[in-house]
């Protein structure tokens, strides 16, 4: 034994060490942003340590089931972190529950300011140096407040103003908005004077309540609409884009007409068209096309110079046949609608000079 005493009292001291390690590690740890409970730079755990070491009663009330069962009577801070997660019904149950209580959200966006009567959106801002309180509220007398990001909430009065509106602003009697909630995590809590902002503005009672929301508390028709995620030019923006486009329609409606009949630039000659006609259906080989437009224009010019208006192929060929002495069989092949089509050019070339002689015949009568 004593010649392994220094390798018990390693083992020992392992053991010890790991049952320290248990132990300490068995509290509640989460990642939550601006959680009590939170080490990370991002929770606030340094926060609510420093608020327990100057006489405040911190409790932590996780969901709105929790926030009920609290005691949030005269005499008590509700802070609320996480404030995305609040939805109508969590909202309405929040109000319910601190009725008596002073309320203060960090960080609220529009949706949630707009269920705390605030009409206006609050607008982002980047502080790039500390902004002094500016208030007549001596609680922050000579105090500045920095962060990097924040909300600035156009609501009268408040403290730390800005170009558009408070960084802490109070919404309703008893209902304190926080702009700046960065300043409560671990990682600014220590920059320009939040440190001392945020222990006065929660520190004022004994017992504070750290209320964080939860989305599983939510019912089925929760959320912010969208209207109230639109920034509030868009709804102007969209009459304008509307009117616009009426607009438009209207003044190139006005240049649509009846059609306007224009010179050519170039004058092309009839018998040009019609060689370039040829042509095409020359190439194509197309001479069924062509004996058809061919039998189509004599058709028409008989039926004009005998004055026959738009007779029936039957009738057509039955005066023409009468008017120039030819059997009606002769003018059927010419000029009927059954009439065979040319097999090669050459019964093409004969088709057009008999139609054509046809034609002369027809103008003689």
């Amino acid at each position: 034994m004593r010649e392994r005493r220094t390798s018990f009292l390693i083992a020992g001291g392992l053991v010890a060490a790991v049952v320290v390690v248990v132990l300490l590690g068995s509290g509640v740890r989460t990642t939550t942003p601006l959680d009590p409970d939170n080490p990370d730079p991002a929770g606030a755990q340094a926060l609510a340590r420093v608020l327990a070491d100057h006489g405040v009663d911190v409790s932590v009330a996780r969901g709105a089931d929790a926030l009920d069962a609290a005691d949030t009577g005269p005499g008590t801070t509700v802070l609320v972190t996480s404030t995305e997660q609040l939805g109508a019904s969590t909202t309405r149950r929040l109000l319910r529950a601190t009725g008596d209580a002073d309320l203060v959200l960090a960080g609220p966006g529009p949706g949630t300011t707009k269920a705390f009567g605030v009409s206006q959106l609050p607008y982002q801002v980047s502080l790039g140096s500390p902004r002094a309180a500016d208030c007549s509220d001596p609680t922050y007398d000579g105090l500045r407040l920095q962060v990097d990001h924040a909300l600035e909430y156009p609501v009268d009065g408040g403290c730390f103003p800005g170009k558009h509106g408070t960084l802490l602003a109070e919404a309703r009697p008893g209902v304190v908005l926080l702009g700046a909630a960065d300043a409560l995590d671990n990682d600014e809590i220590l920059r320009a004077d939040n440190a001392a902002v945020v222990l006065r503005l929660l520190g004022g009672h004994d017992r504070l309540v750290w209320y964080v929301p939860s989305v599983d508390d939510l019912v089925g028709d929760d959320g912010v609409s969208l209207q109230t995620l639109l920034p509030r030019w868009i709804r102007p923006g969209l009459w304008l884009g509307a009117i616009t486009v009426v607009a438009l329609v209207l003044w190139r409606a006005r240049r649509l007409g009846p059609l306007a009949t224009e010179p050519l630039p170039v004058v092309v000659k009839a018998i040009e068209t019609t060689r370039s006609r040829g042509r095409l259906y020359r190439k194509a080989g197309d001479r069924t096309h062509a004996a058809e437009a061919l039998r189509s224009a004599a058709r028409t010019r008989a039926a004009e110079r005998l004055r026959l208006g738009h007779p029936d192929p039957a009738t057509l060929v039955r005066d023409v046949a009468r008017h120039t002495g030819r059997p009606v069989a002769d003018v059927e092949a010419l000029l009927g609608p059954g009439a065979r089509a040319p097999g090669n050019d050459h019964d093409l070339i004969a088709l057009a000079t008999q139609l054509a002689a046809l034609d002369r015949e027809v103008r003689r009568s």
